[in-house]
């Protein structure tokens, strides 16, 4: 018989009551994790974080008129750091196993960097460093975390900071670079001289080095060396990152901190041409920093190019011109003081600047050694007494004034005004009319046609009057029509104007008209002579051309995005006859006998026209200093010329300050520029 076994049902219930709470509370704490922590468990399980980074790319080139590259880039290896959020000692520590990998150069670490670092190393040490006092002073907040910091770094001694090896510099280098980096902004950590091997063994161990990472950086290569080096400018290296006087500039413009910019010159003047657009690089990365994943969200594009309207083997041909006369010169008597000339050719109807060549003798300091530097920068930036060479603007001012008209004559007997010394030419020339006053370059003459100009009237040994107080200024506003003592609008920051004379007393307009008082520079007497030479228009000299589309990956030069047109800034206003007056005079001052400048140019086969010109002027050059308060009295050399006479295609101009002291002409100018017309023609023949 079955035994029947019997169960309360209060019991049953009980048993059946408690697994539903224990399966009710199992319930419910799973549903208050998968709700109010599930996000935050799936985020952590399979964290990926997304960083955007910029990387560099390359600045446009610049080429010459003839296509010819004067600035390009050299490609670099680069090991980068990219920081994301790590602590210090997961930085240290990623910065002790690239150490192991790459030589880091430490002469940029400072003794603070050093001091930092051994806090870092030695944290218990540098706690030690702090008496009792001083840690109750800090918890009753007498004293900041600051506070407790500087105390640290100032009880550490010479001796402990000596401790550091030179693998820990190597470290603290590199550390130090880390701690440059932002979460955007890849820093370089290194991009000079990274070996083949140290670029390969960074890229193969990237996954154990959290924020590192290799890219192909760049560098700018000059073709020619030093030629034109000043007027190209300078970019901001890799560690120097964007001007800090122009930081908010930039930011505005969405550069990042460590961009490199154009400091100066063309670089500067056109960075926003030739900077580009930085490539962008997404990194997906794990909890840990490691970067798992890669993603290209912008190809990025290197700068646009500039077409420079210089004939760089023009510009080279001069510069060597330059140096050898310079050279040659300093063989003759009283030029210990000579150190420098300047060349400008420009092509008169355009504006287009062919060549601007300056050269400037120093002295080397570690070699103790003379050498010829590139100053190009001075045929703009620094101007000069230039004499006669503005004679032309003299005898068209006083043209247009009414003074003179086309074969007035004086004599040339020089001027004696009272209580001042005899005004006159460098030898008396005779009775002349304006344009023979040019071929001879008589300072009388326009003596003469500055007195008519003011309404004033001479005799002699008489105080000089002037019946119209304006007259100085009238003349200048005229010499400004022409480009000179005015900015002439060449397309790079910095020009000059020159300077003017202060005072109005009437001989000192004399000296106005004769070169004497303003001071110009070379670029304004090109663009003087160009005035003369293309009919009377002043025109805007330039530099860049073109502005193309770069085209990487070939030889060939993009598609033109710009291009620079002529730009006429005024006219001279004058008769066509007044005009050709000065363009006799010029012709004769280099192909006609008794012309000041016929003995070098009698036989040049490609009609030469021009003005010679020599300056008295007190020196204010590097060595002022030695003479104290009374510098010596030098001459300047100048010349302006054009080629052919009719129909001019190549505008000149030449400047030699300081070229000699007494009476032993040197006669560089005149020598500098028949070599430089020669050179010129000899070339354009050779491009025919």
């Amino acid at each position: 018989m079955e035994k029947k076994i019997n169960v309360s049902p209060f019991r049953l219930n009980v048993i059946i009551f408690s697994v539903f709470l224990l399966f009710s509370l199992l319930i419910l704490r799973l549903g208050f994790v998968q709700i109010i922590f599930g996000e935050n468990f799936q985020r952590e399980l399979a964290r990926k974080e997304d960083f955007i980074i910029n990387n560099p790319v390359p600045r446009g080139k610049m080429l010459d008129r003839n296509q010819k590259v004067i600035v390009d880039n050299i490609p670099l290896s680069a090991i980068i750091y990219r920081k994301n959020s790590p602590s210090q000692e997961e930085m240290l520590k990623t910065a002790e196993k690239l150490s192991k990998l790459i030589d880091k150069n430490t002469e940029k670490v400072t003794d603070r960097d050093k001091k930092d670092f051994w806090i870092l190393k030695n944290p218990k040490l540098a706690d030690a460093k702090i008496t009792n006092r001083e840690k109750a002073l800090y918890k009753l907040n007498r004293l900041s975390d600051r506070d407790i910091y500087n105390l640290k770094l100032n009880r550490i001694s010479d001796n402990e900071v000596k401790q550091l090896s030179n693998d820990d510099l190597e470290v603290l280098a590199i550390y130090r670079e880390f701690n440059l980096a932002d979460e955007s902004t890849s820093q370089i950590v290194k991009n000079d001289r990274v070996s083949p091997h140290e670029f390969a063994v960074v890229s193969e161990n990237l996954q154990s080095l959290p924020g590192v990472d290799t890219i192909t950086d760049w560098e700018r290569s000059y073709t020619f060396d030093k030629t034109l080096k000043s007027v190209i400018g300078v970019v901001t290296k890799s560690d120097e990152g964007l001007p800090a006087e122009q930081l908010q500039y930039f930011l505005t413009k969405g550069y990042s901190h460590n961009e490199r910019v154009g400091k100066s010159y063309l670089e500067m003047q056109y960075d926003d041409v030739l900077h580009g657009q930085q490539s962008k690089v997404k990194n997906i990365t794990d909890a840990d920093g490691n970067i798992i994943e890669t993603q290209v969200v912008a190809n990025g594009q290197r700068g646009k190019d500039l077409v420079l309207s210089i004939d760089m083997d023009l510009q080279m041909a001069i510069e060597k011109i330059i140096e050898e006369e310079l050279l040659a010169a300093k063989n003759f008597s009283g030029t210990i003081l000579l150190d420098r000339a300047y060349v400008v050719l420009i092509d008169p109807y355009t504006g287009e600047v062919l060549t601007m060549a300056g050269k400037r003798m120093e002295r080397n300091k570690q070699t103790g050694k003379t050498e010829l530097n590139d100053d190009a920068l001075g045929t703009y930036t620094t101007t000069y007494n230039v004499g006669s060479t503005v004679k032309g603007a003299t005898i068209l001012t006083g043209f247009k004034a009414g003074a003179i008209t086309p074969g007035t004559v004086f004599d040339d007997q020089g001027l004696k005004i009272k209580g001042t010394p005899i005004k006159k030419s460098y030898a008396y020339l005779g009775t002349l009319n304006d344009v023979d006053a040019l071929k001879k370059s008589s300072n009388v003459y326009m003596f003469h046609t500055a007195i008519k100009l003011a309404k004033g009237h001479y005799e002699y040994d008489k105080p000089l009057r002037l019946n119209d107080p304006d007259a100085m200024e009238k003349i200048r506003n005229s010499f400004a029509a022409f480009g000179l003592g005015t900015r002439t609008g060449l397309d790079l920051p910095n020009e000059q104007s020159g300077l003017r004379g202060t005072s109005t007393l009437p001989g000192f307009m004399l000296d106005l008209v004769i070169g004497q008082y303003d001071t110009y520079s070379t670029m304004q007497l090109a663009q003087y002579v160009s005035t003369i030479a293309n009919g009377g228009y002043r025109m805007k000299p330039f530099l860049v051309k073109q502005i193309r589309e770069p085209q990487d990956g070939t030889d060939k030069i993009g598609p033109v995005l710009k291009e620079m047109h002529p730009i006429v800034l005024n006219s001279i206003d004058v008769k066509k006859e007044w005009l050709g007056r000065v363009h006799r005079g010029f012709k004769k001052v280099m192909q006609e006998p008794g012309g000041t400048a016929y003995e070098f140019f009698k036989d040049a086969p490609y009609s030469p026209a021009g003005k010679t010109g020599t300056a008295q002027a007190f020196y204010d050059g590097p060595q002022r200093t030695k003479f104290g308060k009374e510098p010596p009295a030098v001459m300047n050399l100048s010349l302006v010329g054009y080629a052919p006479s009719s129909n001019p295609e190549v505008a000149m101009a030449v400047l030699v300050p300081w070229a000699f002291q007494g009476e032993k002409d040197n006669r560089i100018n005149v020598k500098i520029g028949r070599r430089v017309l020669d050179t010129y023609f000899k070339l354009r023949g050779k491009s025919h």
